[in-house]
């Protein structure tokens, strides 16, 4: 009985010790989950980003989009006909169609290829991109008093005089307020607009090093050649344009995930942005505050309207 016992314990006792180290290392939280549970889990998140509707505004050269409801593209026996529109009754899902006048729509990320095919397109925008620390610079009151004011490199460095130096590979987006009006979209004529002057960016990007710049408005400059646009592109830079809720952001100390969909070839980027902002902030949700898995239930379905052209509820 006592060699049977052996025989039985032994191999029991080699588990445990294979088991231990594993059990030892989730309690530890390897790896980068402690940084979720300790740090990201308890932020506060604003996203940063426009919805994209058939009507918002965009630069008068691309004309307009439009959505719609997705039809079966052959015969399914016995399912749909060709043509049929899919409606959640007849076939227990729905799908939409997207003509997309440009990839300048709404919120961006424009990779240099947009103005200089040597250099990257969207999809070829390495993962570094994916986080990195956030910088907001508040000009809106100097854009309050003259409509057309461009951040200057004075504004840089009285800003880093209150905040310290702006971290190197940061993202700096410019407070402007431009994006209040949002969707109306006569702002895609309307001038002056508030941008970011040449002597500001190549401060940025030769001097701070960022990873990139963002600005509320459609276009970067008011100039007749865009040369901020211009300079950026030509000197491989990419840049995020359509920014929005930045007045509900710290100008310090926060974080911004960074998304795209990657279009191959693509030389515009519609984009998501979210800041990642310290729990204490007075702005923004958790993790656990809202619905997540399963995602919110609304009482009114979706349904196409065909005035607006898309699915609202």
């Amino acid at each position: 009985m006592f060699c049977s016992f052996v025989r039985l314990a032994a191999p029991i006792a080699a588990a445990l010790l294979y088991i231990a180290p594993i059990t030892t290392a989730f309690a530890e939280e390897p790896g980068l989950w402690k940084v979720y549970n300790e740090t990201l889990k308890g932020a506060k998140y604003v996203d940063l980003t426009h919805t994209i509707t058939p009507n918002i505004p965009v630069w008068a050269g691309f004309g307009k989009s439009s959505f719609g409801q997705a039809a079966a593209g052959t015969d399914l026996e016995g399912y749909a006909k060709k043509g049929d529109t899919f409606t959640y009754e007849k076939h227990g899902f729905n799908a939409s169609t997207y003509n997309l006048a440009t990839d300048q729509l709404g919120t961006q990320l424009d990779p240099p290829a947009h103005w200089a095919p040597e250099y990257a397109a969207i999809d070829e925008i390495p993962a570094t991109y994916a986080v990195r620390p956030l910088v907001v610079i508040n000009i809106e009151d100097k854009v309050k008093a003259d409509a057309g004011y461009h951040l200057q490199v004075a504004d840089i460095t009285g800003f880093e005089e209150k905040h310290g130096r702006i971290p190197e590979g940061s993202v700096v987006f410019v407070r402007s307020g431009w994006y209040k009006k949002w969707p109306d979209p006569s702002l895609s004529t309307t001038r002056p607009f508030p941008g970011v002057s040449l002597d500001a960016l190549k401060f940025l990007h030769l001097e701070r090093k960022i990873l990139f710049h963002g600005h509320e408005p459609l276009d970067t400059d008011t100039t007749p050649t865009l040369e901020g646009e211009h300079w950026l592109m030509h000197n491989g830079f990419a840049q995020a344009e359509g920014v929005a809720n930045l007045d509900k952001v710290p100008e310090t100390g926060a974080l911004v995930a960074i998304g795209y969909p990657k279009f191959g070839g693509g030389v515009g980027g519609y984009a998501r942005y979210i800041a990642i902002c310290p729990p204490d902030w007075q702005y923004g949700v958790t993790v656990g505050s809202v619905p997540e898995a399963p995602l919110q239930k609304f009482d009114k379905p979706l349904h196409f309207d065909e005035k607006a052209g898309m699915r609202l509820r």
